[in-house]
């Protein structure tokens, strides 16, 4: 709150600099760099207006971090005087949160591949090479042209023409010299130039797969389709290219792809407008190739069975990971073969050593992360084995949003590689997987759906949040739909969400001693987007405005608190951001402001805002808690 004890004007004149670091003297005690709950500091600062010497406090954590982070944007023009506008530092937490994604974070979070943005993407953390290296596919003829100019231009920068149709063996000589992989370009009225992106944040400093489709919505929330239609051309350039939507656009992930949201982020820029009727032909052609050639190939990722499993590409421990990570499973192996540790390490990446045991172990972990929950005690050691009730559930909406798109825009056939299609046939695809799932993954005592192991012929008893995925994709029948909502939802729902897994699951697996970042008790954005969308598409409005609620909560909550953090992921035993469980917590790190906050939980505030109503969004932003209305 503000008080004073003289009228004051809604804007005061200040010394930036002076106030600025009187204010971190008195209010930043554990010197952070930020004004949060768990500073000491008086939490009253007398602000003085230089020209009338008014004078006007400034109350508590969540308005003195708001005066910090005005601050800290005055900083930067570089002025000695400036104005703070004390509307900025007493407005409605929900109101400035869901501002600055629309007007801060998006843009922060934009990135191109092109002279212009070139450097903001290879020079990052991930960057090993001595010389930043831009991989090119020689199927791109105008970006290696482009790239090979611009090559003559940049210092220190490498471009590396791929192979048209390049192989496993190849990608595996990319690992000594990793590097960024290219994406779209657009011709503009005299140049051309990267289509953009949105990356997700902090080290996250690329474009990744399932995270853009979560951006994307958020984008189109915010009225900012033409980003999100940029999205969709960087997905079809991918496929066109690479072979695949990859994991994310560098070398080391040529090797596996993610979740097939392609089509849902079709589906809904047609709902805000069809660019054009060729545009839409381009992307339903593309879709189509991906799903033949990436998820439905046998052997591949499509199995016996007839539903789907993730299944990477690749030999050996995946290389983004950061170093030490795999230690716990690497070490048995250094015994077996009387060495060090860090010896063996380097002899199994260099194929000296040969394990086919724990080369099996690499292929489930990396199809793990293609499934884009990495990691998870679900997946661990047995990912490419199972039927997934995630991946089945994207693929029936995929069928379902073709036959969709052939049936509304193209008279109910639809030609492509000399293969005519037909609505029809879409919607038996999906009947046959619908019938699939329910009769493999439906468990019906459990009121569940399971991953159902096709290698030994059962399911997998381990209560995930992907139980809600068919509320999502529309396959459930009602019965179905009541016992997922009644009887499964209470078992993940805690004050802030719902957690990636049961408790009891998580603690089922006592063979592994790690706490998995996707299991209980930690909570991300993904799975509430997709349970909301679920519960809304089977009329449990009222259940799904709950959801939104607690989740909505937890990021007010955590940013009032916490100097308007916006991180990855939370922990919903404490209802925190402070996440201790393998990689830490993308989006906590920053010095007095905020810019970016991370991309799909910034989505997910967005999107969750549309389905609260009027009453609920007035509670929100007075941080009435969840257990006192629900």
């Amino acid at each position: 709150m503000l008080s004073s004890t003289k009228k004051y004007k809604m804007k005061f004149l200040i010394n930036i600099n002076e106030v600025f670091e009187k204010l971190l003297s008195q209010e930043d005690t554990d010197q952070d760099k930020k004004i949060t709950k768990d500073d000491n500091g008086p939490k009253r600062f007398v602000l003085l207006d230089q020209n009338t010497k008014a004078e006007v406090e400034i109350i508590g954590t969540y308005q003195l971090s708001n005066l910090l982070q005005e601050l800290a944007v005055l900083k930067e023009s570089d002025l000695i005087l400036g104005e703070v506008d004390l509307n900025r530092i007493q407005e409605n937490p929900v109101e400035r949160i869901s501002r600055k994604i629309k007007d801060d974070y998006w843009d922060e979070l934009s990135r191109t591949i092109d002279k212009k943005g070139l450097m903001q993407i290879i020079e990052d953390e991930k960057t090993s090479s001595e010389v930043a290296t831009l991989h090119v596919s020689a199927k791109d003829k105008q970006g290696v042209a482009y790239f090979q100019e611009l090559e003559k231009e940049l210092p220190n920068f490498k471009v590396e023409i791929m192979p048209e149709n390049y192989s496993m063996e190849y990608i595996e000589t990319l690992n000594d010299k990793p590097g960024i992989l290219a994406l779209a370009l657009e011709q503009k009225t005299y140049s051309l130039q990267g289509v953009p992106f949105i990356v997700p944040g902090g080290r996250f400093n690329e474009m990744y797969g399932w995270d853009s489709y979560f951006i994307g919505l958020g984008l189109l929330i915010d009225n900012k389709k033409d980003k999100a239609i940029a999205i969709a051309e960087n997905f079809k350039y991918q496929i066109t290219y690479y072979g695949k939507i990859l994991n994310a656009n560098r070398s080391y992930y040529l090797t596996r792809t993610q979740p097939p949201l392609y089509s849902s982020l079709i589906i809904e820029i047609v709902k805000k407008g069809i660019p054009s009727l060729i545009w839409l032909q381009s992307h339903l052609e593309t879709m189509i190739l991906e799903y033949n050639t990436v998820w439905m190939i046998q052997g591949n990722r499509l199995t016996v069975t007839g539903l789907n499993r993730y299944k990477a590409d690749g030999i050996g421990m995946p290389f983004e990971v950061e170093a030490g990570h795999f230690d716990d499973v690497l070490e048995p192996y250094a015994i077996k073969y009387n060495l060090p540790i860090r010896e063996f390490e380097k002899q199994y990446l260099q194929r000296i050593i040969v394990d086919a045991d724990l080369d099996e172990y690499f292929v489930h972990d990396r199809s793990m992360r293609e499934s884009g929950h990495d990691t998870t005690n679900r997946l661990i050691n047995k990912c490419a084995n199972l039927n997934s009730v995630d991946i089945n559930s994207f693929l029936y909406k995929y069928e379902k949003d073709i036959a969709y798109i052939i049936e509304t825009y193209f008279g109910s056939t639809f030609k492509t590689d000399n293969v005519s299609y037909t609505a029809e046939d879409w919607k038996q695809k999906a009947i046959y997987r619908k019938n699939k799932i329910n009769e493999l993954c439906w468990n019906e005592q459990a009121g569940m759906y399971f991953d159902y192991d096709f290698v030994n012929k059962t399911q997998l008893p381990f209560e995930a949040a992907t139980t809600f995925f068919p509320l999502w994709a529309g396959l459930c029948d009602d019965n179905q739909a009541k016992k997922l909502v009644e009887v499964a939802l209470p078992q993940f729902t805690k004050t802030g969400g719902i957690t990636g897994s049961t408790k009891s699951s998580a603690a089922q697996l006592s063979i592994y001693t790690t706490q998995r970042q996707w299991d209980y008790p930690f909570g991300w954005a993904p799975h509430q987007i997709l349970l909301w969308e679920g519960l809304l598409k089977y009329n449990f409005r009222d259940k799904a405005k709950e959801m939104v609620y607690r989740w909505l909560w937890l990021i007010t909550r955590n940013a009032v608190d916490y100097n308007g953090t916006i991180p990855e992921k939370f922990d919903l035993e404490i209802s925190s951001h402070k996440v201790f469980a393998e990689y830490g917590n993308v989006g906590t790190e920053f010095d007095y402001i905020a810019k970016e906050g991370f991309g799909w939980v910034n989505a997910s505030y967005q999107y969750g805002l549309q389905i609260l109503n009027a009453d609920l969004k007035t509670k929100l932003g007075e941080l009435v808690s969840p257990e006192d209305l629900f």
